[in-house]
């Protein structure tokens, strides 16, 4: 077997179909777009939504509901088993943890999680922690300490 021997499976490539080739190719004349009109002529593409001459249905009705998103508080998860990556007896917070590359980018705090198994003694400062992540800290030895961020002002 050599690059120049390779092909496609039986059935994987399919012949593109010729339009406009003659009436008697089936696909002729019109080729597929019908009579005149607007879809009739090249380049021709109306955006999703677009009605012609009504205003269009997602315009029509009405807006309603309430989101709340933009009040949301997103945390980073960190999971237990990652927190190893520290020193025995180590102080580990946000900036700690960024600085390994634990947590990157905007968020409003680091929340610890309780995926896989600590094997060393840490103190550990972050906005939240799951039950589980701070039972195998505190099994550890290690302490836990939850710091209230006040999260930035979103636009």
């Amino acid at each position: 077997m050599r690059l120049h021997n390779l092909k496609p499976r039986p059935g994987a490539k399919h012949r593109t179909k010729r339009l406009g080739q003659g009436e008697s190719s089936g696909r002729g004349k019109t080729a597929g777009r019908g009579g005149k009109g607007q879809s009739a002529r090249s380049g021709s593409s109306i955006r999703i939504g677009f009605e012609g001459g009504p205003m269009p249905l997602i315009r029509r009705l009405p807006k309603r509901g309430f989101n709340n998103k933009q009040f949301t508080t997103s945390y980073h998860g960190v999971n237990v088993a990652d927190l190893n990556k520290f020193d025995d007896g180590a102080r580990v917070d946000e900036t700690a943890m960024s600085a390994v590359g634990l947590s990157n980018g905007p968020s409003d705090g680091i929340k610890i999680l309780g995926t896989g198994d600590l094997t060393k003694k840490l103190t550990v400062i972050a906005s939240a922690f799951s039950a589980s992540a701070k039972a195998k800290i505190e099994a550890k030895g290690g302490t836990c300490e939850v710091v209230s961020r006040k999260p930035a002002a979103k636009a």
